[in-house]
């Protein structure tokens, strides 16, 4: 198990750090900070190491001051100059390419470089730092692999590139340290699993290499420090763990709304003004929300009401990549009040000053909380301000508990991942693509990488096999063999196109197809003018192809900031026009629909359980918890509470499982399965991150009542088994997470030379090859994959299953002539999917007050 290491005392330490590293600290007033020399000090130990610190400590100085400090002093077996040989693969040299920077940004990758120059050239050093991402000219790429610097800063996927090539083993020959910043974020996903391969690969060809990770606070550092070293003959390896102290405690406080707190919905609507106000009061402050199309409702609100004309601007992935840039600069100039934003601002761009974070709407995770909050004050001796604004009062709760999360400094990151065998199908393929390789040397390989070092012989063949030949079920298809054997027993690439092709498709994130969208003068005349169409027009950003398939012509909806009307689709542009109205459509994007942390609802579980911690909950929610107490119960911490209940001519079955929308979904598909199979007619189920309604035509009181529906055997964890099986048999959630698997594996390529393939052809192709690995191979590495990605992800399987284990025998049922007050925000999520913006808020409003009076046992 890895130490955890202590700072060093700045006395002991100070003779790590050179006189003019120590005279530019002090030049610009600062100390050295401990981590910063404890960093130093491992690096002299020659040992690898993870420092878990808060942002505005300074760890990404941290992370390189090693590498200045050994750049700074010539070594005598240098010379005077770097000399390079050779391109020959066995060449090794004394200078070259000395330490690697993988940063899960390109923006953060320029940042960082912005920021290096700087002591660098202060300090005068003769080091050499250069970026390289998806937007470095090729002219350069090729420059950068002959002549490297000294700090390449880059990108998960331009390392693997970079790695396919044949020259990998001369241009990291020289490599002393690999620097992994944002690595809580890298950790958690396929990209994590791409680099920890990458990092394998790299420990084979520089076995001198060590790593430094840089991560915000996580729930187990021990298994990140895993990811850092190699991992050999089964035993769990570590990197050392330094821990940054003296970061003062944020102050986070819930904002107790003067407006009525609705009962659902996502928009925040009520606290509008309170939110302005606080944008008004204070220097710069970022607005997160947790989905895209909230940001862009969000920012024409406060645009609206911006009678002050106050600097706000709008920040999300989906933006054109120059907007974002404007952005980022003058967020960095400090020439903006407020950025609405999503998840594209969560990560270490280092904004200047930030006085306040406002949270809209729940956090769904304390740790993703903590690394929002640290985005106000890049100073970790002062403390970071946010506000957390609530969306409903369901989200109070969640607010609440996120709230004592962060006082106990308490993480619910997640555990390490196992790695995905569709990441290691694109491996294998990048190894044949630089030099051929012998399967015991590349399994012995993998193994040393931390998620894959419990990967069986037989899932490595079988990646291997399915690389060679598609698998059983697509060997007689000559254009699935992309590896064959050579006459030495080493894998070779069967031809140059494969090389070109993984080149093109390398990586591991599979976006929805994207158009981009336009903006060009109006056509005039309705919406059904055929005079001319401007074309060109400045680019707004991209949009989801499924989206723009749902309109017509003369629709509106916002995106960028503005009210566009939808104009024209021309191949994968679309066309757009100002326009003036009220009631937009909005971008119902893909990305960002966070699930509710499990860790978090164990709380909100444990809170409803405590009646005394009512007591600190505002007036409107502790009102509409006795208001449930009195009328039905609230339900204990690992009970399952369910309800049924009439309602016109239809019956209601609602239970609260409090495990967060994806395990609620799949809760409600084989609930619905099930209830079939009973007799119950069911007509359909909503989920939201609290609780499941079923509606239908049986009368489930009375059912349940006269022994007819048996909820333990309903809520039995064995509908794990043959219900899901058959759901997932004929579901459309897993021929789409097939595709990604196939995408990501290489099997399908979504480029070639010169062209992209439409959506519909890749569509077509995977779902034509899930059909028949369904039909004569069942077991291919693919599907496989595949439902390991839908277990863990879009089924959240595990939680469901831990779900089902601690309420099996626990399950409470009150049977109720109407609606209850805890079911009411459930509730009104029926039919409300397809109605967006103020017409939303306003039917919503109406549908609750409705409710809310049966709730209450009001009429008329």
């Amino acid at each position: 198990m890895p130490s955890l290491v202590l700072p060093l005392p700045s006395a002991e330490a100070e003779p790590l750090l050179p006189d003019r590293f120590l005279q530019w600290f002090a030049s610009r007033g600062w100390l050295p900070r401990e981590h910063q020399l404890a960093l130093l000090a491992k690096a002299r130990e020659d040992a690898s190491a993870l420092l878990i610190a808060p942002t505005g400590a300074g760890k990404t100085l941290a992370g390189f001051l090693p590498t200045l400090v050994e750049l700074s002093i010539p070594s005598p077996a240098e010379g005077a100059k770097k000399t390079v040989i050779s391109t020959g693969r066995a060449v090794q040299r004394s200078g070259g390419l000395h330490t690697l920077y993988i940063s899960p940004l390109k923006a953060l990758a320029v940042d960082i470089a912005r920021n290096l120059e700087t002591p660098i050239a202060q300090m005068g050093l003769p080091i050499k730092v250069e970026t390289r991402t998806g937007d470095t000219p090729v002219s350069r790429r090729q420059r950068q692999r002959r002549y490297p610097p000294d700090i390449l800063l880059t990108t998960p996927e331009q390392l693997a590139l970079l790695l396919s090539s044949d020259d990998a083993p001369f241009l990291f020959s020289s490599l002393k340290r690999i620097v992994l910043d944002e690595l809580h974020a890298l950790v958690t996903s396929k990209r994590g699993d791409l680099l920890s391969l990458g990092l394998a690969r790299l420990w084979r060809l520089a076995p001198e290499m060590r790593a430094i990770g840089l991560s915000a606070t996580v729930a187990e550092p021990e298994s990140l420090a895993r990811f850092l070293v190699p991992q050999r003959d089964g035993r769990q390896e570590g990197a050392d763990i330094v821990v940054a102290g003296g970061a003062a405690a944020p102050v986070v406080e819930m904002l107790d709304t003067r407006e009525r707190l609705p009962w659902a919905g996502h928009s925040a609507r009520h606290a509008l003004n309170e939110v302005y106000d606080l944008i008004r009061r204070n220097k710069t402050t970022l607005v997160f929300v947790n989905t895209r199309s909230q940001a862009e409702m969000l920012f024409q609100d406060l645009w609206r009401m911006n009678d002050d004309g106050l600097a706000i601007a709008l920040h999300h992935g989906s933006l054109d990549v120059a907007q974002r840039r404007k952005v980022e600069d003058a967020m960095s100039a400090g020439r903006l009040r407020g950025v609405v934003c999503t998840s594209s601002l969560d990560l270490g761009v280092d904004w200047g000053d930030v006085d306040l974070v406002i949270n809209i709407g729940a956090p769904k995770g304390a740790s993703r909380l903590m690394q929002r909050i640290g985005r106000a004050n890049h100073r970790i001796d002062e403390a970071s301000r946010a506000v957390l604004v609530p969306a409903n009062r369901f989200e109070v709760l969640e607010c609440a508990v996120a709230i004592d999360a962060v006082a106990e400094n308490a993480q619910d990151t997640p555990p390490l991942r196992i790695g995905a065998l569709d990441v290691l199908a694109q491996h294998v393929l990048g190894c044949a693509c630089g030099e051929p390789f012998l399967s015991d040397q590349l399994y012995s390989e993998v193994l040393t990488a931390a998620p894959y070092s419990g990967l069986t012989r037989t899932d490595f063949d079988d990646v291997v096999d399915f690389v060679a030949t598609g698998g059983y079920a697509l060997k007689s298809y000559e254009r699935f063999a992309r590896i064959k054997l050579d006459k030495q027993g080493r894998w070779r690439v069967t031809n140059p196109r494969v090389r070109q092709s993984y080149r093109m498709n390398v990586g591991t994130i599979v976006e929805e197809s994207m158009l981009k969208v336009r903006l060009v003068r109006s056509r005039g005349g309705g919406s059904g003018s055929t005079g001319a169409l401007g074309r060109g027009g400045r680019m707004l950003g991209e949009i989801e192809e499924y989206f723009i398939e749902g309109l017509v012509v003369g629709d509106t909806f916002v995106f960028g900031g503005e009210v566009v009307r939808y104009e024209a689709l021309v191949e994968d542009q679309v066309y757009v026009s100002r326009a003036n109205d009220s009631d937009a459509k909005v971008p119902s994007y893909m990305g960002g629909k966070f699930p509710l942390s499990t860790y978090l609802a164990e709380r909100v579980r444990k809170l409803l359980d405590d009646k005394r911690a009512w007591n600190a909950l505002p007036d409107q929610v502790r009102d509409w918890l006795s208001l449930q107490q009195g009328f039905s119960r609230v339900p204990g911490v690992r009970e399952l509470l369910v309800e049924t209940f009439p309602r016109g001519s239809k019956h209601y079955l609602i239970c609260y499982p409090f495990e967060g929308r994806l395990a609620h979904q799949t809760l409600g598909m084989l609930l619905t399965r099930r209830m079939e199979r009973a007799r119950v007619r069911p007509l359909g189920f909503v989920a939201n991150e609290y609780a499941v309604a079923v509606w239908g035509l049986g009368d489930m009181s009375f059912m349940v009542r006269h022994g007819q529906l048996d909820l333990n055997a309903l809520f039995d964890p064995d509908m794990l088994g043959d219900d899901l099986e058959a759901w997932l048999a004929e579901s459309a959630l897993m021929k789409r997470t097939f595709r990604n698997c196939a995408i990501i594996s290489g099997l399908i390529a979504r480029r070639f030379t010169g062209e992209e393939k439409s959506r519909r052809q890749v569509l077509f192709s995977t779902d034509l090859i899930y059909d028949v690995l369904r039909k004569h191979q069942a077991d291919h590495v693919l599907l496989r994959a595949a439902r390991a990605d839908a277990a863990s992800g879009l089924l959240d399987l595990r939680r469901l299953g831990d779900m089902l284990s601690r309420i099996h025998g626990r399950i409470t049922h009150r049977e109720l002539d109407r609606v209850s007050p805890l079911a009411v925000p459930v509730m009104l999520e029926i039919g409300r999917e397809s109605v967006y913006g103020e017409a939303s808020d306003e039917l919503l409003a109406e549908a609750a007050n409705e409710l809310v009076k049966e709730a209450i046992g009001k009429t008329g």
